[in-house]
């Protein structure tokens, strides 16, 4: 809103910056930076010291890797990278504290004491931070080879080949996974169901603030407008679920059920969203439910997910666009049809360009391929895949059943769903004690949900700089804080985004090649990729006796 406030309201203050002047050259700044980490000296968007002072060391580059390692010493001047999670500069400094305090509490406790310490799930036989897949052997485990023709799991060939291993950092994230979405319905019931309630019954007294006083002139949305759309749109799933039954391997009843999932989660995650900027995510939950019921079916898992989680994170998106329509007293109808027909300008944009990289970018998301430090790896996709082979392949019973190795991580649902309570009754029992109601444990449990595939590099960096502007600038530059922070946060975003693009028109879509030098040539921290358990032998590692 401050953006658009910038963009659109005439200052009278002539002894400082306008706020439309300070986002213009802000931006440009941005815009003209990022073609050195972008492009021309890509070594600066991932420094690790300790990797450089210790070359030949495993466990250094174990602790200094930014990517593959947890990150000690290592930082960044690319602003892609720190706001890889969001913008820093627009979360609230609660929510800043209880990311660092859950962050703080995995990466550099639980996750060393599981690795080092205790060798959790034979955590040395595989590297540290890893979204791979692995045999009990430390290889990459062969996921081709337990797939038939109908794209189901040949359980002979799975037999033969063993069960499948992850790293012991992505095996934790999806444990507090678990715990994050029980904890959320938790925490909402327990701080805001009274709101909620309360706030329900003042809708049908007519009670209303001064926003939707001021909006009562414009004409309101009619409800079959939105009625309409959801039977358009659930029909067209229903037809897609019954028509291409055996490729989207989906029945008529898992879609209702993923959209009730949907439904019911819209409200305790939308209050999440607005009072802390983060987001809980669904997909671990949907995946581990069809997972159960389906097993053996990746493409069916993958959908599942899509309608259960994808489509209420689009809802939560869809209401904060029309809160800010509120704020900003634009006509729902306006937005209404400006949503559904960016809905469709986006959807076939996004479509076209993805399909055109796949046929026109080399080795796109094929790690094994690809040159070092290259921006072409498709982490998120990476993850997406790994995800459908774990919990729709495979099937969580192999993994978190008894069948599988992961079994114990299903204790963290219990956790999630008592933390809250224990923070509601500290709460309760010194009421004036302000602070403890700050403690949102969907936030701290889930302040690595983003990783994968975010990397320690990317919340090292967010953390600094969220605390640089939401604490100290905030604190010793009040007013500039309020002035400027909002649109700094959107100048930088804008500069990344039109130099992405530019870079990509002048030197990816023409096949200019990337130059080679040692400034591009990756964070040279290749060895956090290696286990360390003995015996273990993996190419390019040392073998540890």
């Amino acid at each position: 809103m401050t953006f658009r406030r910038a963009l659109h309201e005439k200052e009278n203050d002539t002894g400082r910056y306008s706020r439309g002047k300070f986002f213009l050259i802000a931006m440009l700044c941005s815009f003209s930076w990022y073609i050195v980490p972008g492009y021309l000296f890509k070594f600066l968007s991932t420094i690790s010291v300790l990797c450089l002072v210790f070359p030949k060391s495993v466990l250094a580059h174990q602790l200094g890797s930014g990517q593959f390692g947890l990150g000690i010493f290592s930082f960044t001047f690319d602003w892609s990278v720190i706001v890889y999670l969001g913008s820093p500069l627009v979360t609230p400094f609660f929510a800043i504290l209880n990311i660092l305090a859950g962050y703080v509490v995995i990466v550099y406790i639980m996750i060393p004491v599981a690795y080092w310490g205790l060798n959790l799930y034979n955590a040395k036989n595989f590297p540290i931070f890893s979204t791979d897949l692995f045999d009990g052997h430390g290889q990459s485990y062969n996921v081709s080879a337990i797939v038939n023709k109908n794209f189901e799991i040949d359980n002979v060939a799975y037999e033969a080949q063993g069960r499948i291993n992850l790293s012991i950092m992505f095996a934790l994230a999806y444990g507090l996974s678990f715990a994050t979405i029980v904890a959320t319905l938790t925490h909402v019931l327990l701080f805001n169901g009274k709101e909620i309630c309360e706030r329900f019954r003042a809708s049908y007294k007519g009670k209303i603030d001064i926003h939707t006083k001021l909006m009562r002139k414009y004409q309101d949305i009619p409800s079959w407008w939105f009625h309409m759309t959801l039977a358009l749109s659930f029909a067209l799933s229903l037809l897609l679920c019954t028509v291409l039954k055996s490729e989207i391997q989906l029945p008529w009843w898992a879609l209702i059920f993923a959209c009730m999932i949907a439904l019911i989660f819209t409200l305790p995650i939308s209050i999440i969203q607005a009072t802390t900027n983060n987001s809980p995510g669904l997909n671990v939950i949907t995946e581990y439910i069809l997972g159960l019921i389906m097993p053996g079916k990746p493409i069916a898992n993958v959908c599942f997910k899509t309608y259960g989680y994808i489509s209420m994170a689009q809802a939560v998106s869809f209401l904060q666009d029309f809160k800010l329509g509120h704020y900003m007293k634009i006509p729902p109808r306006s937005m209404f049809v400006v949503q559904l027909v960016g809905t469709f300008i986006a959807s076939t944009i996004n479509v076209s360009t993805a399909w055109y990289m796949l046929n026109n970018i080399p080795f796109i998301c094929q790690l094994e391929l690809l040159p070092k430090n290259t921006q072409w790896t498709c982490r998120g996709d990476h993850v997406f895949y790994d995800a459908s082979v774990i919990w729709g392949l495979v099937g969580p019973k192999r993994f978190f059943g008894p069948l599988g190795n992961y079994g114990a991580l299903n204790w963290f649902f219990l956790g999630g769903a008592i933390g809250p309570m224990l923070v509601w009754l500290l709460h309760k029992s010194f009421p004036k004690q302000s602070w403890i109601k700050l403690i949102n444990l969907p936030v701290l449990l889930g302040a690595t949900a983003a990783m994968p595939p975010a990397n320690t590099l990317n919340f090292n960096s967010w953390i600094v700089v969220g605390f640089l502007f939401n604490f100290f600038v905030f604190r010793y530059r009040k007013k500039w804080w309020q002035r400027y922070n909002y649109v700094l946060a959107a100048a930088l975003d804008a500069g990344v985004a039109f130099m992405g693009v530019f870079i990509f028109l002048a030197f990816g879509f023409t096949n200019v090649k990337d130059l080679y030098w040692w400034g591009n040539e990756g964070e040279y921290c290749d060895l956090a990729n290696c286990p360390t358990a003995k015996g273990i032998q993996v190419r390019g590692c040392p073998l540890i006796k």
